[in-house]
């Protein structure tokens, strides 16, 4: 029996979502909280650019939630788009009898 995975949120879609729609934020303003240039938080909120380590490590600080919560969240969201496009068939494992 094959397990479906729906596809996760990506962390930078999350934000938006939860923490600056809602509270009527703008992208700008988490740039400057965040000392980023307002590219890379577009990015980041349309789901184009990864959250990297220092980024969680701010966006801890600024947002809350724990670093790790949201690299895990950027690892779930690229380990889902790795298993839709790497075709598993075209590999044997190894036999370790």
């Amino acid at each position: 029996m094959k397990i479906v995975q729906h596809k996760p949120t990506h962390p930078g879609v999350f934000i938006n979502r939860v923490y600056l729609t809602p509270h009527d934020i703008r992208s700008n303003e988490l740039s400057r909280k965040l000392q980023v240039s307002t590219g890379l938080v577009s990015r980041m909120l349309n789901g184009k650019t990864d959250v990297s380590p220092a980024m969680a490590i701010k966006l801890s600080k600024v947002l809350g939630r724990t670093a790790e919560s949201w690299l895990a969240m950027q690892d779930n969201y690229n380990l889902w788009l790795a298993r839709k496009d790497i075709d598993l068939n075209k590999y044997e494992a190894i036999s370790f009898a």
